[in-house]
């Protein structure tokens, strides 16, 4: 089953002109579909297998209380999770991730990660960059965004760019093309139906706010027959006696290659079978699915159990020639009761985190795949005495590497006796970002992207990969 516009709509009913309208001319953004891919072949199109999975831990979390443990710490900065030995020899994370402790050979553990922009949203870690950054001209292009122009092919059954994330990345719009413009926009499946992610009351008002420019995309509309539009000849036929009304000028016949690549992507092929969970195997599906889920009932706006099924969505698209997948989980927001939330959403991340790296090793794509997993920004050394949460602080965060070919099994960085600042080999986020373009097979300093006013813009100046993970 597939959404439009909040709607849902079972497959098997017959087509109507109005739904047949809707599945061509839904625009993302007030731009067709075909016009999207259109625009995508005029820009110039390359091919790849290399892919990235971009991993947000939606409201910013508490790296002291994940991967940066301070047991020597007084206990208001400590905490209250015990330590586990990983493979990586003496070093230990905590207590709330045995499954990522026991394949800390296949991670990078980043303990030092500055140059928080301190937005609460999910931008900077789909772009490296601050959103102010050449806003008055539409700001800095997501990753995926980036992908899209310079590896995305109008050939291709499924977008470049499928971004997953909910909550407060989704109704900020976190994942959005810039100056690239409408063409390069990720498309974006409503998940409501498969994952529940309750907004914050000033959210569902936010997103209200921002209209149809932001709707859900990339879904089939109500009364849309997945058997009929199958049959193309019957779709055709069917397109063919809708054209006069759409355009006076031609007809069924001229509909180009553009329109009928974006009904496909819309209808059928190996993009729509990725998005049906019901077509995995069944010993995979278990596989993913946590044990004593019941353990983990969502609170407030946070992931259920169910969320770990999230890491396999992401795993379905790459093999289905998805190249940029941005998902989150939710909600590592801990102003308040800090140690309860972490126990409930760290195990939902150390499950579906594992099984994804591991399904990633089984297929043989660890390689060509490169995740990424951070947030926002890290968390305050001392908890808060009357909430017992931790607030944001941006002077210091953490972020797992795994794939992509990188020199994983290693810790990178580290902090003082607080977990407050960087002690030692500050790791900068858009060196993260150089080193998942170079994964990709793109020089982050040498790619020059055009902006609308003609001047050419590197995708970073400077910056470099981390030299530690290649």
């Amino acid at each position: 089953m597939f959404i439009i516009d909040g709607r849902q709509s079972p497959f098997f009913q017959p087509i109507s002109r109005r739904s047949c309208l809707k599945s061509c001319l839904y625009g993302l953004g007030g731009l067709t579909l075909g016009g999207l891919l259109r625009a995508e072949a005029a820009a110039g199109v390359k091919s790849s297998r290399k892919a990235v999975i971009n991993i947000h831990l939606d409201g910013g979390p508490p790296h002291q209380d994940m991967i940066d443990l301070k047991p020597d710490a007084p206990a208001e900065i400590r905490g209250e999770f015990g330590r586990i030995q990983t493979k990586i020899p003496a070093y230990s994370i905590c207590e709330l991730l045995p499954q990522l402790a026991a394949r800390a050979d296949k991670i990078a553990f980043i303990r030092s990660l500055v140059g928080s922009a301190s937005a609460h949203d999910a931008f900077q870690v789909q772009s490296g960059y601050d959103e102010k950054d050449l806003k008055p001209i539409g700001g800095r292009p997501a990753m995926g965004s980036v992908v899209s122009l310079l590896q995305g092919s109008t050939a291709d059954e499924s977008p470049a760019f499928v971004d997953l994330m909910q909550g407060r990345p989704l109704v900020r719009n976190s994942a959005r093309p810039g100056f690239l413009g409408q063409a390069y926009k990720p498309f974006r499946p409503d998940l409501s139906a498969m994952f529940a992610r309750k907004l914050e009351p000033g959210m569902v008002k936010e997103l209200e706010a921002r209209g149809m420019d932001h709707a859900i995309q990339l879904t089939l509309p109500e009364g849309l027959s997945a058997d009929r539009v199958f049959r193309r000849d019957q779709l055709r036929s069917t397109m063919a006696s809708l054209q006069h009304g759409i355009n006076q000028a031609s007809s069924g016949d001229s509909m180009d290659a553009f329109n009928q690549q974006a009904l496909q992507m819309l209808t059928s092929g190996r993009f729509a079978k990725a998005m049906d969970l019901s077509h995995e195997d069944p010993a995979v599906l278990a596989r993913y699915t946590m044990k004593n889920s019941e353990k983990h009932v969502p609170v407030g706006t946070s992931d259920g159990a169910e969320a770990t099924k999230k890491f396999l969505l992401a795993r379905r698209l790459v093999e289905a020639g998805v190249r940029a997948v941005s998902l989150s989980l939710s909600d590592f927001d801990t102003h308040s009761d800090n140690f309860p939330r972490m126990r409930r959403v760290l195990p939902i991340l150390d499950h579906g985190l594992s099984m994804l790296l591991d399904d990633l090793h089984q297929r043989e794509l660890i390689d060509d795949v490169s995740i990424v997993v951070w947030g926002e920004f890290g968390r305050t050394p001392k908890i808060a005495s009357k909430t017992g949460g931790r607030d944001h602080w941006p002077r210091v965060g953490m972020a797992l590497l795994a794939g992509g070919g990188m020199k994983v099994g290693q810790v990178i960085g580290s902090t003082g006796k607080d977990a407050g600042a960087a002690a030692s080999r500050p790791v900068h986020v858009q060196e993260v970002f150089a080193t998942l373009y170079h994964n990709l097979g793109i020089d982050p300093e040498m790619t020059i992207l055009d902006d609308p006013t003609g001047r050419p813009q590197p995708l970073f100046s400077n910056i470099k990969p981390v030299a530690e993970l290649l």
